[in-house]
């Protein structure tokens, strides 16, 4: 295969188990697909799957990548492939979910708003708890990274919820 994703990386192979008649495992689905530049312009993204709720439902026949998502989470959970490009970041955000980031190649750094800043390289997990941060690619190659999001009330900070700030929501965000 020649055709690359938009961040120059190679296509993510997506494999999908599902049943048979019998109720036997079998392979459903497989595909390669590019990651593509979302409207920011500051990282390429690709939905792998979707559920409508946590827990999931193995028995929803629906393609988890024909679901809606929105940027972040709409409910239930989401897995996708995002590629940040070089020197990008994303804008001081939380969401009501709890986020796994395993990043698979380059390297990313994480922010808080207390302004403390760590940086995860390939191997490295990020368990993202509801907490307001950004995200940024300190280097010269894009940085992929796959973040599943699930679901999750919001933090409780002196018994008041703490409000999301979705990326898609926080204005100036130009990049």
């Amino acid at each position: 295969m020649s055709e690359v994703s938009d961040s120059g990386l190679p296509l993510v192979q997506r494999v999908v188990t599902g049943h048979d008649a019998e109720g036997r495992a079998i392979f459903v689905g497989e595909d390669f697909s590019p990651t593509r530049v979302i409207p920011s312009g500051d990282a390429a993204f690709l939905l792998m799957w979707t559920t409508a709720t946590v827990p999931a439902d193995n028995n929803d026949p629906t393609d988890g990548r024909d679901r809606d998502a929105g940027l972040t989470l709409n409910a239930g959970s989401v897995i996708r492939i995002v590629d940040m490009l070089p020197g990008a970041e994303s804008p001081m955000h939380r969401t009501n979910s709890i986020d796994y980031g395993i990043v698979i190649s380059g390297a990313v750094e994480l922010e808080l708003d207390s302004g403390e800043k760590k940086t995860v390289g390939p191997g490295g997990v990020i368990v993202q708890r509801g907490t307001n941060h950004l995200w940024r690619n300190p280097g010269d190659q894009p940085c992929r990274i796959a973040f599943v999001l699930i679901e999750a009330p919001a933090y409780l900070h002196k018994g008041v919820p703490l409000d999301e700030l979705k990326p898609e929501t926080v204005p100036d965000h130009g990049h």
